[in-house]
């Protein structure tokens, strides 16, 4: 079942986060934007690029409204551990989110249970709480925040102009289509 247009399920969890841990839940996700991005595992290789990724392109995220909130089924101190060894990992402001039940894991369907570890999931969430954006990657392929940010940035433009949608390759500024029968076949 697709996880489309679906509204994130509850969780509790807790979050490492600019030096404190913080309760975190699914009403924190509600009321803005937010990119709930899952990786495997904290110490790892393609993980540190792709948080370090998110981080360096942060700023943007957040002229756009966006919460970023990264999740792997570590806990909130390895998390801490990680975040205060790593050159890399130091340099992030956004809350890292710890899941060993693998309630959060579950909840997205990126779970791998056979070893405790989740995909690499990333889940675009709207204000209402609803599921706008899900990509998912095998373990060895890294994503790319500005892929990203062009994504939130068609399903910002989306939401607030209902009854338009964006193109393939769609870029800010760029035009957009308004479906009807008069675009059928001259596309």
């Amino acid at each position: 079942m697709s996880l489309i247009n679906t509204e994130v399920k509850p969780f509790k969890a807790t979050a490492y986060h600019n030096g404190n841990f913080v309760d975190v839940s699914e009403a924190d996700l509600k009321g803005k934007w937010s990119v709930v991005f899952f990786y495997p595992a904290d110490f790892t290789f393609v993980c540190p690029t792709e948080l370090g990724d998110l981080a360096d392109n942060y700023e943007e995220f957040k002229k756009l409204g966006v919460e970023i909130y990264s999740v792997s089924t570590d806990t909130h101190f390895t998390h801490k551990a990680w975040h205060d060894t790593s050159d890399v990992i130091g340099k992030l402001q956004y809350p890292m989110i710890g899941d060993p039940t693998w309630t959060l894991a579950r909840n997205f369907d990126v779970l791998i249970e056979t070893d405790g570890l989740a995909d690499r999931g990333t889940f675009v969430v709207d204000p209402d709480g609803k599921i706008q954006i899900v990509e998912i990657t095998a373990g060895g392929i890294g994503r790319d925040a500005q892929e990203l940010l062009r994504k939130v940035k068609a399903a910002q433009y989306v939401h607030a102009h209902p009854g338009e949608v964006c193109p393939a390759k769609w870029k800010e500024g760029d035009e957009t289509l308004a479906p009807s029968i008069d675009l059928v076949g001259k596309i």
